[in-house]
């Protein structure tokens, strides 16, 4: 039986770049940076209250999951925001709003109270899109 999901990727253009935005602009932590092969690189991070749920940051290169051109191809549709989907969740959206935004982050919808919760999305740096939600108060 299933008991718990880990470990997430999220494909970005460069590891380096997306490393920076999420440590220094999302204040992730990084749980692992090691070597993993010639040029290649297992980076995961994790968001600081939930270190158990690692985010690889998994670059889109050709290789082992990537041929005959198809990086370039996943390249395209990660920058127009096909992928990427995810929802985070604070316990102040205006003021983490507000955070993020001075740190440069882009912001896609600005803070809506939606029947689900009170959301606002935003983009990485490779064009993934994830919500940021503040739960309802019961």
């Amino acid at each position: 039986m299933i008991t718990k999901l880990n470990h997430v990727s999220v494909f970005v253009l460069n590891q380096d770049s997306a490393l920076d935005f999420y440590v220094n602009k999302l204040g992730f932590k990084i749980h692992t940076d090691a070597p993993m092969g010639p040029g290649m690189r297992w980076l995961t991070v994790c968001p600081p209250e939930q270190p158990e749920l690692e985010i690889s940051l998994m670059p889109i290169e050709d290789g082992m999951m990537f041929k005959d051109g198809a990086a370039e191809q996943m390249k395209e549709l990660v920058k127009k925001g096909t992928f990427g989907f995810g929802v985070f969740e604070c316990n102040d959206l205006l003021a983490t709003y507000e955070e993020l935004k001075t740190k440069g982050v882009v912001f896609k919808k600005e803070p809506t109270k939606e029947f689900y919760a009170y959301e606002a999305l935003f983009v990485d740096d490779s064009g993934n899109w994830f919500s940021l939600c503040e739960k309802k108060k019961e």
